[in-house]
C-alpha cells in the first residue's frame, strides 16, 4: 500500500510570508499529480501560535508564518478539494511527531510539498528513522525549497539517506 504526504502547501509558503516563485510554479504540477492519485493522502499543515517569535523555531527562523486561523495558515485554494479526500494534520515543528504512527500499514511513503530543505526533509528522515525498510519516495517535481540550491542539496541528502528521488 502507498500513501502520499503533501507537506505544508499553505498560503504563507507559496505567496505569503515565506513564499517563492519556485513554490508558485510547482503548484500546477502538484494539482495535476493529485488529480491522478489513487492512493491514500495525508496533508500536513504547519501550525504556530501568536507567540511564534518567542519559540526556539521563531528565534531560528524569525519570520512570522502559519499562525493558526490567519490567512497564511490555510492550504492553498488549489489544494483544498484534494485535502477533503485525505487527512489533514497540524504540526507544530518541522517534522510531524504524528506521522510515524499513521504510516504503519504502508509499504511506500511518498512525500512532496514545501519546503524541500526544511519540512520535507525533516519528515522524510523522521519517517526513515522509524521505518528503515519502507520505501520513502520524494517527488522532486512537486517540491520547492527556500532556494533552488537548498532544494537540490536537500534532495541529495535524502538520496544519501536511502530515499528514492523521482
Amino acid at each position: 500500500m502507498k500513501v502520499t504526504i503533501v507537506v505544508d502547501v499553505q498560503i504563507d509558503f507559496v505567496d505569503g510570508a515565506l513564499g517563492s516563485t519556485q513554490a508558485q510554479s510547482m503548484i500546477p504540477q502538484l494539482v495535476n499529480k493529485l488529480k491522478n492519485i489513487q492512493n491514500d493522502l495525508i496533508f500536513t499543515q504547519d501550525t504556530h501560535k501568536a507567540n511564534y517569535l518567542e519559540t526556539a523555531e521563531g528565534r531560528f527562523l524569525p519570520i512570522t508564518h502559519c499562525i493558526k486561523n490567519t490567512p497564511g495558515w490555510y492550504l492553498v485554494p488549489e489544494i483544498e478539494p484534494f485535502a477533503k479526500k485525505g487527512q489533514v494534520i497540524e504540526k507544530a515543528s518541522f517534522g510531524s511527531t504524528r506521522l510515524p504512527s499513521m504510516l504503519k500499514k504502508y509499504d511506500d511513503v511518498e512525500l512532496c510539498g514545501l519546503c524541500t530543505d526544511i519540512c520535507v526533509i525533516s519528515n522524510a528522515l523522521l519517517i526513515k528513522a522509524f521505518y528503515p525498510e519502507k520505501n520513502i519516495i520524494i517527488d522532486s517535481s512537486c517540491c520547492a525549497g527556500s532556494s533552488q540550491e537548498a532544494h537540490d542539496a536537500a534532495l541529495l541528502v535524502m538520496q544519501k539517506c536511502g530515499c528514492q528521488i523521482n
